[in-house]
């Protein structure tokens, strides 16, 4: 018997697009702008670090990150945010940060919160991991749409006071996935405000910081330190999956106060798994080292760039300040992407399948999320593609 609470989950949004698109023939050939997969190329030297410490996969690598991985991250951090966290008790290394977002709710939320079962809030649309989490731990999912209108983060602070007084957990990705959305300053202080207000943690999942167009994005621990706040009540998540084209790599971290990190890696100690390490000493020096990350960042910008010019005809299209997704209006995502596959071979993701119905609408609907991944060139034309297929 598998536990009743999850016999509803929904089914994963790539299964459901395998549904929807592969009993059916392509247009074209076959363009793929589905997944979040990094292509551009990762620094040469990875390969050669993971060699030269290959002996290390016959050690058992340290459950929390080895000591100069963990000194590594701390330096990309205080250079970043200006936050200073102690490597030896403020951080711990994880296998990609799917792990670290899923396991710090099971370490963290309380089995009560103001004497009922408490409320994790999630922005909607969602990283699917967080609603899992959610149920994992027997809390309440409270899915809060985040539209246009309120420049696509969710609105925590117009919650009803008897739903605030119940939340443990609020989870926020900035920049967003999928529409690329950065909370500014101002959102950061209301929010942390918010959980001080309320008593609830602050999971800020940050995995596409180091893409952006313009001034690098505030992170909330930057955000906590400005404003005082307790070090346990915001904990931050990075990998290098996005910032260096490394998903396969699983490098990430989570960062945050003393007592939350101790509660974490005691979890890890029996249900995670550390990165090996020969896979910990290429990261070490991943995390060392911006000028890749530079030339990262100028392909994406010259791709958002092209996306500018062919869509800027089209009502509602917002350029994304952060991320590698376009978030592309349309009056139905599912039959937008049905409409592309079978007439073009370009293959793009319904954003109802990234997000929950709520108040019966769905807020992700009215979209696609397009990945800009490929080189330039074929970016272009696979938009241009999408372009006269679903404006003209």
């Amino acid at each position: 018997m598998f536990p009743e609470r999850f016999s509803n989950l929904p089914a994963y949004a790539f299964p459901r697009l395998r549904t929807l698109l592969d009993s059916h023939e392509p247009g074209g050939e076959v363009v793929h702008m589905t997944i979040g997969e990094p292509k551009h190329a990762f620094p040469e030297w990875v390969t050669q670090i993971i060699s030269d410490n290959a002996a290390g996969f016959n050690k058992y690598p340290p459950n929390e990150g080895a000591p100069e991985l963990l000194e590594a991250i701390s330096g990309w951090v205080s250079r970043r945010f200006g936050v200073k966290v102690d490597p030896a008790t403020q951080i711990m290394a994880l296998n990609g940060t799917r792990e670290g977002l899923y396991n710090a709710a099971m370490a963290l939320c309380p089995e009560v919160k103001d004497g009922e079962q408490p409320i994790v809030l999630i922005p909607n649309p969602f990283y699917q991991v967080y609603m899992v989490a959610t149920i994992s731990v027997n809390a309440e999912p409270c899915f809060v749409p985040a539209p246009a209108e309120n420049g696509f983060l969710p609105d925590y602070a117009s919650l009803p006071e008897d739903v605030l007084k119940r939340v443990a957990i609020a989870y926020i990705c900035s920049p967003s996935n999928p529409q690329g959305a950065v909370a500014d300053r101002a959102y950061l202080e209301q929010l942390i405000t918010l959980a001080e207000k309320y008593d609830f943690k602050v999971f800020a999942d940050e995995c596409y910081s180091e893409i952006y167009r313009g001034e690098a994005p505030v992170g909330a621990i930057q955000i906590a330190q400005e404003m005082g706040v307790d070090p346990e009540r915001v904990l931050i998540f990075h990998s290098l999956s996005k910032r260096s084209n490394l998903p396969g790599l699983r490098s990430g971290f989570v960062a945050g106060g003393p007592e939350c990190i101790k509660r974490i890696r005691q979890l890890r100690t029996y249900a995670g798994t550390p990165l090996p390490l020969p896979l910990q000493r290429a990261a070490e020096k991943v995390w060392s080292d911006e000028a890749h990350v530079k030339e990262n960042r100028a392909l994406y910008t010259e791709k958002f760039a092209i996306a500018d010019e062919i869509f800027k005809d089209v009502p509602g299209y917002k350029s994304p300040d952060a991320g590698f997704f376009l978030w592309l209006p349309v009056e139905d995502g599912e039959a937008a992407a049905f409409k592309l596959w079978t007439e073009t071979g370009v293959r793009v993701l319904p954003g109802a399948y990234l997000s929950r119905d709520t108040n019966g609408e769905n807020p992700g609907k009215p979209y696609i999320r397009v990945a800009l991944l490929a080189p330039k060139k074929d970016v272009e034309a696979a938009l241009k593609t999408i372009h006269a297929t679903l404006y003209e």
